[in-house]
């Protein structure tokens, strides 16, 4: 090994590794300019060293200074050691109301943006969102703003501060006319730096179409979203979709309710199929087998030939339906409703369509933000219904049909495109998504079904 030293370093040649060749040094043309690097690289470092030193002594420095020291960090974790009495407010209720009050969040981390003096940052709870701002002022040091600015997405933070009007509205959050500027904030339970997915690609509209299966840059997959379901579920409009199957039972349950209907519920574990055929789920019972319920049909009639006269249920149904579309499912939950008439079934059908028009009302007036919230990434038209609902008879179905060029028999079933431009044809002349077709052809439905006594070809209905 030969070393030629220049000042403080060297500089190293490693023998060639046959002993019979000589090494040859370096020229001193090379020699220059190699220690022209070393020395350019060393002051390199030098300079370096000397920026690294000065940021440290002036974070000390304000770190001794800092006015906002205690008013910011991270909190140990919460062990139930105490109760403060500390009232924290929902972000959905920061609104012009509370301007000029102090008001306490506690939320989950969407995004930041800083730059030197302030820090803009997105908070969500649950699918409502408000903008904060973190900015140098009296109470607010620099060291503060840059601690905001270093926080992880989806971190779980403490807030606190007064709610002030925004100056103009704030179209990225569901709080358009509030922000809050916080002077406190602690980090409660931190996220990890990098995540699998960010919530922005998984709430991103698709208009245009379906995603391939490799997805643009910027989607989120299908897989991606499973394996990381518990992420996936935080986006607004996940949380929305939510909100709005649970207005749908609730709704559901209060209106029969109000109808004396009694809700029951009926075993999903059975001892044979309920409906007969293939597609049932069977499984291990102890020492024998046993099935998964097809549907509650039975446990309702049961309970009006019990004298309960009015039941519902809200349950799970399976069905082992080895088909991929988007009308059949393995698993789903069921609304039921069974109820005794006195002389005609159209004393169902009036309950039937009262309590939809309930139902769709509801969702209007009630979860009108979550409805928009979904639309944001699913457009869609606002849906129209009548009160009271349209209905007609299956053979004007067909006339329709046929006038827009299908051609089908008067007894034949509709096929799912005949269903789908039928809707269409109804929305056109009707101004209505929902409709009732009464009076199917006996042939098209089980042979359990009961005839039109007026028209014996006829029977049932259908929404």
């Amino acid at each position: 090994l030969n070393q030629y030293h220049r000042g403080s370093g060297y500089i190293s040649k490693m023998a060639d590794a046959s002993p019979s060749q000589d090494t040859e040094p370096l020229s001193k043309k090379a020699l220059k300019k190699q220690q022209k690097e070393e020395e350019k690289a060393k002051r390199k470092a030098e300079a370096a060293a000397k920026a690294e030193a000065a940021a440290r002594e002036q974070k000390a420095a304000e770190e001794a200074g800092d006015i906002s020291k205690g008013m910011y960090g991270v909190l140990p974790t919460v062990q139930s050691t105490e109760r403060t009495g500390r009232v924290w407010t929902a972000i959905g209720q920061l609104t012009s109301a509370l301007v000029g009050q102090r008001v306490l969040v506690r939320a989950r981390v969407h995004t930041t943006r800083a730059t030197a003096k302030q820090c803009f940052i997105l908070l969500r709870q649950q699918h409502f969102t408000v903008q904060g701002i973190v900015y140098v002022s009296d109470v607010v040091s620099k060291p503060m703003v840059r601690f905001t600015g270093n926080l992880n997405r989806e971190a779980i933070i403490d807030a606190e501060g007064e709610l002030k009007a925004s100056p103009e509205k704030v179209t990225s959050s569901t709080q358009e006319d509030v922000e809050l500027h916080i002077d406190r904030l602690f980090v409660v339970s931190d996220s990890l730096p990098k995540l699998p997915l960010q919530l922005d690609d998984a709430t991103r509209s698709r208009v245009g179409g379906e995603q391939e299966e490799s997805g643009p840059a910027g989607f989120v997959n299908q897989d991606v979203r499973l394996d990381n379901r518990i992420i996936d579920l935080r986006t607004v409009t996940n949380q929305a979709i939510f909100r709005l199957q649970a207005g749908v039972c609730r709704l559901f349950r209060e209106y029969l309710m109000s109808e004396g209907f009694v809700e029951i519920h009926t075993p999903k574990i059975i001892s044979a199929a309920s409906e007969g055929g293939a597609n049932v789920f069977e499984v291990s019972y102890f020492k024998g087998s046993a099935y998964l319920a097809q549907s509650p049909q039975l446990y309702k009639q049961m309970a009006l030939a019990a004298d309960f006269e009015k039941v519902f249920t809200i349950g799970a149904v399976f069905r082992a339906e080895d088909s991929n579309t988007h009308r059949h499912l393995t698993e789903f939950v069921g609304v039921d409703a069974e109820m005794t008439f006195k002389e005609h079934y159209h004393e169902v059908l009036d309950v039937l369509d009262k309590m939809f028009v309930h139902i769709f009302k509801g969702l209007r007036d009630q979860y009108a933000t979550e409805i928009a919230t979904v639309r944001k990434q699913y457009p869609a038209e606002p849906f129209k219904f009548l009160e009271p609902s349209l209905r007609l008879k299956y053979s004007e179905g067909v006339k329709m049909l046929r006038e827009a060029g299908v051609e089908m028999g008067d007894e034949e079933d509709l096929s799912t495109p005949s269903e789908k431009l039928l809707g269409r044809l109804i929305k056109e002349k009707y101004d209505t998504d929902f409709y009732m077709l009464d009076n199917y052809p006996l042939a098209v439905r089980p042979f359990y079904t009961m005839p039109n006594p007026h028209d014996p070809v006829h029977v049932f209905l259908r929404f």
